[in-house]
Parts: structure tokens; sequence; C-alpha cells
């Protein structure tokens, strides 16, 4: 691994002259190269396991607009299909599972196809590692187990994941031993996307917001815990990013307890309040509102510029507060990118 990459130096802690940058799903519908991939394709999950779209998937934005990372294009849901749930990506509906709500449900998953069944996405990670730019990051990818129980128990994503949290509330055994098979699949899922050229890694848990204090400490916290322990005992160095989106203020405990190297801070956090608050804890990843990167122009710009100052005097990755929305215009992207790269601290 080349640790001299600006993104690795700040994911350690390093106060650079140059802020790194890139942007979650920067691969992704605003890009009319990547509409075109995907139509040929055929379906989603076609692109995700076909390692030879999905490697120039995840190299569009990097030739366009000269990020730092790069990250591996997949989905977080690969894991409960790779356990044996049924998986489709619908029109107008997104992801659509065979819900798992019981014991016998939970039962019939089982570990042992998930790295053959993984392993185009491996063979992805190796293809990238080989073709991307000597400066640029790849950085692996899972989602966390909370946020991926929300979709396997529910069926499908929701607004307030009420199926999940009454079955974590109401069937704890059960949901406990979903926790724990997530845990164990997703720790040897990320520690083999690091044996196959993973230079980082970034785990979602786009959901963690929905929890009280108390059930955030049992599901997203204690989890992440062990993941990030599980991937240390096989590969010390790599570097981890955790995004507990909506975690608000119990993001501090999640960093003192988890020791991820960096944390995402999403749209609704202060930049006054994470740079008095996070970064004396760690690498802050984040945070512009990807709505202005839709609007574009002047409000765009001053967002732009008040993250980076506000952040300058810590180590800071620019990104977003969560993904690229669909109809983003890519001339938003490039002035955002030119940016982030000509500015100095």
């Amino acid at each position: 691994m080349n640790t001299d990459k600006l993104f690795l130096k700040t994911l350690k802690g390093e106060i650079t002259d140059r802020v790194p940058f890139w942007f979650m799903r920067q691969a992704g519908r605003y890009l009319p190269e990547y509409m075109a991939l995907r139509a040929e394709a055929g379906s989603f999950l076609d692109l995700c396991y076909n390692p030879e779209f999905a490697t120039e998937v995840t190299l569009q934005p990097i030739k366009r607009f000269a990020m730092d990372a790069a990250i591996l294009f997949s989905d977080i849901l690969v894991i409960p299909h790779a356990l044996g749930q049924d998986l489709a990506f619908k029109t107008g509906e997104g992801p659509v599972l065979t819900p798992v709500n019981s014991f016998n449900k939970l039962e019939a998953l089982s570990m042992d196809n998930l790295h053959h069944h993984l392993s185009p996405v491996y063979q992805t990670v190796s293809n990238l590692s080989q073709r991307l730019p000597e400066n640029v990051t790849l950085i692996g990818f899972a989602g966390a187990p909370w946020t991926v129980a929300t979709y396997m128990v529910g069926g499908r994503g929701s607004k307030d994941q009420a199926d999940t949290r009454l079955m974590a509330y109401q069937d704890r055994e059960t949901f406990s031993k979903l926790i724990d098979l997530l845990v164990r699949s997703t720790s040897e899922y990320l520690i083999k996307q690091v044996d196959h050229g993973a230079e980082a890694l970034q785990i979602f848990d786009s959901w963690s917001g929905s929890l009280p204090a108390d059930e955030f400490i049992t599901w997203c916290v204690e989890p992440m815990q062990k993941i990030v322990e599980n991937i240390r005992k096989v590969h010390p160095d790599v570097p981890i990013i955790g995004f507990p989106k909506g975690a608000g203020a119990k993001i501090k405990n999640y960093i003192k307890k988890t020791q991820v190297n960096a944390v995402s801070i999403d749209t609704s956090m202060s930049t006054s309040w994470v740079r008095d608050s996070i970064q004396p804890l760690c690498t802050v990843q984040g945070n512009l509102d990807p709505l202005l990167l839709v609007g574009g122009g002047a409000p765009l710009e001053k967002a732009v510029y008040h993250i980076l100052d506000h952040l300058k005097d810590g180590a800071h990755v620019f990104n977003l507060g969560h993904g690229i929305i669909p109809q983003t215009p890519p001339e938003n992207v490039k002035m955002v990118s030119d940016i982030v790269l000509n500015y100095r601290r």
C-alpha cells in the first residue's frame, strides 16, 4: 500500500496542505456514461456482479473529476443476497427482498456460499487496484449490520424502519442472531476486499438515526466495534471510516467505542460543532448538502468554502453529507471539484 497518498495521510490524522475529496455515490445515474453502461448491463445487480462493467463505472468519475479516492461500485445488499435472501431492484421501487422476520427464515440463511457469490465483487476490487491512477485510493465498503438488517427484515426501504425496530424489541433473541450473522459475514467480506486491493474501508449505517440512545449502542456501536476488531486482527493498518448517519451528538461515543480512523458527518451537523467536538477525536469527512450540488450557483460555492474554512485546522476529507442525487448536473460536480483541488489551507 502506498501510504503517501493524500487521502490515506488524512485518514491517519495528518493535516495536509490540500484537502482530499471524493463524493458518496460519485459513480451513478447523474453521469450519462453510467446510464449507457447500466443499459448495456441489463439490471442494476447485473452491473454490480459484472467485474468489467463495475470496474469501468468506478473509474468514470475519476476520469472526469480527479477525485482522491474511488469507492468500489457495488451495493450494501449484496451481503443478504449472498446469504441466500431473494433480492431484486425494481424500477420505481428500489430494492425488494423476501422479509427475514422470523427465526425459521433466519435459519434458512447461510454463509456457506458467501465468498463464491461475492467473487465477482472481489474481482472488481482486484481490477481497480491495477487500473486506478497511482495517487488515487481505493475504498472498499459495506453496509453496517443495523442498516442492512432494516432491509432484510422489512423487505424494502422505509422511512422509519418500524418493522425492524419492532422485531428488535419483541424478538430480541432472533434479531441478535441476525445481527451476529451480519457482523461475521460483513467482517469476512471487508477483509476479502482488503486482500484483493482495497486500501481503506467505509461502513455505511444510513439508518442509525432512527434508534434511541440505548438501542443505538446495542445495534450500531457494538456490532461496528466487533467488525473493526475483526478487520484489524487481519489488517491492522487499514483505515476505517464509519458513517452513522443521523447519529447527532451520539457520534462522539461511537468514535470512542469503535475506534474508527474517521467518521463521515451528515448534513445536519454544524461544522463549528464538528470542528470543536469531533475533529479532536478523529478525521472527519463531509458534509456538503447533496441538494446544494443539484442547485448550483453562488449558494453552492459559498457552502463549499464555508465547510473548507471551518474544518481547515483539523484532518478533513471533503465529501457530501450523503450520496449524489441522480438529477445532479455534472457541471456542478466539476465546479466543486475545481474549488477543492485549488483550495489551500
